[in-house]
């Protein structure tokens, strides 16, 4: 049967080929080698650059930029690859507008920032394609090191442990590497398989051993007792596995936005995904809006964002926000959800009215329905179980340091870490510096 973005329930299809392909294309196009000089011919290579402290990689943007201008993209590509190993990926996936793009003295001036991001996926980019890796392994150090989680912060982790000549195990509990990057942002933000391909351009560093489908804790796998055992050190950077429930009548209904997207971004033929005409999402932070707008590409008639709180306190970027509206997402605010209801032609989501008061957010009695054929939830994500001694505070591993647990020889970062922001690229940055804390642990500085 022929099915459309009209055609009721949850249902594959909805689209042509062309218009998928039109839909899921690349959201920021990159720039040719003119445009490039173009854009970093706009920098002042200011000293003390704002754009390079708003950056939590610390890049030197000025210099990078210098160098682009100078018609060295490769040596930019390594200027940028020397503090963040994730450099391309977080060239398309990182909200420039509130780091080093926002900061940036034009952008202050005339509301106009040089495209930092842009001008760093073209640096990597152009020396990722030649297939050049710009860094080589130290000598063998005879220390061994076991990462969990290849995600942003375990991957960044690893490479610089390698570098650093030590041998690492990478395990992770999915059958490809990547974490966030390959499971858990929008596929229009990194289309053509560009997180595979990252991840196999960062191990040709060599001396990484890759373990798939282990979890810590999980029977058959191993504990953070037998790492210790085996390994001079550990680093967890597994994420946060779990997601936070809905807690209400009928959230069964709904489906984690986590493995909506997860789905899409594993899929061969995006014709085959199974969407609803009618999409209500509750968050919103930026899962809520890439799963709300890739609802809309794949073919939905309607897709509703729903938030407890005002637009101006949604978690997700005000440049997130306007992409999901002009993707034609509606936002609805001052609504929480009580219950998701069963009906004859498919779901309604029941939500009450919500106002701030002195005492904070409050519920009112007014309420609603939304139809909905599909219900994603977008509240936040949990970390999973820690074996026992690992210290936590505010629901995430408690870290003191460079990454340093209350468990010695254990570092952690990334999302499942205290002080963690939820970006691939801080993730990457605290990745990075508990390496380098664990080779001067090892190395007895």
């Amino acid at each position: 049967m022929t099915t459309s973005q009209l055609t009721p329930g949850v249902v594959p299809g909805r689209l042509s080929p062309e218009q998928y392909c039109e839909n899921f294309a690349d959201v920021a196009p990159p720039l040719n080698a003119h445009e490039a000089r173009v854009a970093a011919d706009r920098c002042y290579f200011c000293h003390d650059a704002p754009c390079v402290t708003a950056c939590p990689t610390s890049i030197d943007i000025p210099l990078f930029i210098r160098q682009i201008a100078t018609g060295t993209p490769d040596a930019a590509a390594k200027t940028i690859l020397s503090q963040n190993i994730l450099g391309g990926m977080c060239a398309r996936v990182c909200p420039t507008e509130n780091l080093c793009e926002g900061s940036c003295v034009r952008e202050t001036a005339e509301g106009k920032p040089v495209e930092i991001g842009l001008l760093q996926r073209f640096a990597t980019d152009t020396l990722m394609e030649k297939g050049a890796h710009p860094f080589a392994r130290a000598a063998e150090t005879g220390k061994r090191v076991a990462v969990v989680g290849a995600g942003p912060a375990g991957l960044s982790a690893a490479h610089r442990l390698a570098r650093k000549g030590h041998s690492v195990t990478l395990y992770d509990a999915r059958a490809k590497q990547g974490g966030l990057n390959e499971y858990g942002i929008a596929s229009y933000k990194a289309p053509g398989r560009f997180a595979q391909a990252e991840v196999d351009w960062l191990m040709q560093i060599g001396g990484i051993t890759v373990v798939q489908n282990w979890a810590l804790g999980r029977a058959g796998d191993g504990t953070l007792e037998d790492l210790l055992a085996e390994y001079d050190a550990v680093f967890l950077g597994m994420g946060l596995a779990g997601v936070n429930a809905l807690r209400l009548p009928g959230e069964e209904l709904a489906t984690p936005a986590t493995e909506f997207i997860a789905e899409l971004r594993q899929s061969a033929d995006l014709a085959t995904l199974p969407i609803g005409r009618k999409v209500v999402v509750i968050g919103g932070g930026m899962t809520a809006v890439d799963a709300a707008v890739q609802s809309k590409l794949l073919g939905a008639e309607t897709s509703t964002i729903v938030y407890r709180r005002s637009q101006a306190e949604m978690p997700a970027s005000a440049h997130e926000q306007e992409h999901a509206a002009t993707s034609g997402v509606r936002i609805m605010t001052y609504a929480a959800p009580v219950a998701i209801h069963k009906v004859a032609d498919g779901l309604e989501v029941e939500f009450a009215r919500t106002e701030m008061t002195s005492a904070g957010l409050r519920k009112l009695d007014d309420t609603f329905r939304l139809k909905a054929d599909q219900v994603f939830t977008a509240i936040g994500q949990a970390l999973g179980p820690l074996p026992e001694g690992v210290k936590t505070a505010g629901g995430k591993i408690a870290v003191d340091g460079a990454g340093r647990t209350s468990v010695a020889k254990v570092w952690a970062g990334g999302d499942c870490a205290v002080g963690g922001d939820d970006l691939t690229v801080t993730a990457v940055a605290e990745g990075r510096d508990a390496a380098e804390d664990i080779h001067q642990y090892l190395m007895g500085a």
